[in-house]
């Protein structure tokens, strides 16, 4: 597997050389970038990591960075650090997905313990993604068709092969994915693509 990268964006330049100095000391990689403009022009999707976000910035925020990289189906975990925190805010990015909100200044400990965290939470990520990258197109219809609560016949009809057929290919799926049942799946596919399992059916 790729080795998993911290990106760490503020700018603020101190801020920037002293958790990548952090971050490097404790065997992380770590990238930093001034603005988020200037991160996700350098950003490479499919490799895991995390970002160690601050809010006030100039240009784009972090909150809309945030909101961007949600629109572009980018699944890094967020952790927000700031000197202006406050309940709004926090609440905010929480719900939108953040696995953490820090202030500055932070302990180094507690920042490099939530790293961890996230970077592992990413790692399991990018192994679901793998998986999932490896079905066949048919098997893809079969897995919508199985998620929107349709049988092996009515998959069948509509897809003009056999349920015996189908039954193959969700063997197949299942063991492509290391999933057991159909809900296990759904939560699969939901954490790969950032949705809720009640979302998966219109957008698989």
């Amino acid at each position: 597997m790729t080795q998993p990268l911290v990106y760490v964006v503020d700018d603020d330049a101190a801020v920037r050389d002293s958790l990548s100095v952090l971050l490097e000391s404790a065997g992380y990689s770590a990238a930093a970038f001034a603005d988020a403009g200037e991160f996700l022009a350098a950003h490479r999707t499919g490799q895991p990591g995390c970002v160690v976000l601050d809010v006030h910035m100039f240009g784009m925020s972090g909150l809309e960075l945030q909101h961007e990289l949600a629109v572009r189906r980018v699944l890094l975990p967020i952790i927000f650090l700031t000197a202006y925190g406050d309940i709004p805010t926090t609440v905010r990015a929480i719900k939108a997905g953040a696995v953490d909100f820090l202030t500055k200044p932070v302990d180094g400990r507690l920042l490099l313990e939530r790293v961890k965290a996230a970077l592992a939470a990413s790692e399991e990520a990018h192994k679901r993604q793998v998986r999932l990258a490896s079905l066949s197109q048919r098997e893809w219809e079969i897995l919508h068709l199985a998620v929107a609560g349709q049988s092996n016949k009515s998959i069948g009809r509509a897809l003009g092969i056999s349920h015996r057929t189908v039954e193959v290919h969700r063997s197949r799926i299942l063991s492509k994915t290391g999933a057991t049942t159909l809900l296990e799946l759904a939560y699969l596919v939901a954490a790969a693509q950032g949705a809720s399992p009640n979302q998966l059916g219109p957008r698989l």
